[in-house]
């Protein structure tokens, strides 16, 4: 058994490549790279085919590989995709839905935002850190790190 994961965000060049360079490192971490399949795109098309924000390559610096990413725009064709459809926020999550019901698809996935498996206490939204400074991708990446740890812990339950 597998299961597939995807990572949105709106112009995938921040949260989402971000969220899957910390998500497969956790999986390969865990020696589930056969098992589980990640990738990520955003809702917008403005960044088609570019690599992450500079700002969020960063990551670098803690050990995620984000060099071979480039941005792509999701399509209705990932619901049939992936077993789950992950948004950093609720506007790219209404975004999911509209694209979900046009596209007819997609019954079986989950569709949430990614913050939802930090519970009630938590907070809902991975803040888009693209128009601030570093401060707010290191923001960022805290949160994506405790986020993927404990997709990855509910995931498991799954293979």
């Amino acid at each position: 058994m597998s299961v597939s994961v995807l990572f949105v965000c709106l112009g995938n060049i921040c949260r989402s490549p971000t969220a899957e360079a910390v998500f497969r490192q956790r999986v390969i971490d865990a020696g589930l790279q056969e098992r589980i399949r990640i990738d990520s795109a955003g809702t917008g098309d403005w960044h088609i085919g570019k690599a992450p924000d500079r700002r969020a390559s960063a990551a670098a610096g803690r050990g995620y590989a984000m060099d071979d990413l480039r941005a792509r725009q999701v399509s209705g064709d990932d619901f049939q995709r992936f077993d789950y459809v992950l948004a950093m926020d609720d506007n790219n999550l209404a975004d999911l839905e509209d694209l979900r019901a046009a596209a007819g698809a997609g019954e079986g996935v989950v569709l949430a935002r990614f913050l939802d498996v930090l519970g009630e206490d938590g907070p809902r939204e991975v803040p888009d850190p693209y128009y601030g400074g570093d401060d707010g991708f290191d923001h960022v990446l805290n949160l994506v790190e405790k986020a993927c740890d404990l997709w990855l812990e509910r995931l498991r339950e799954r293979l």
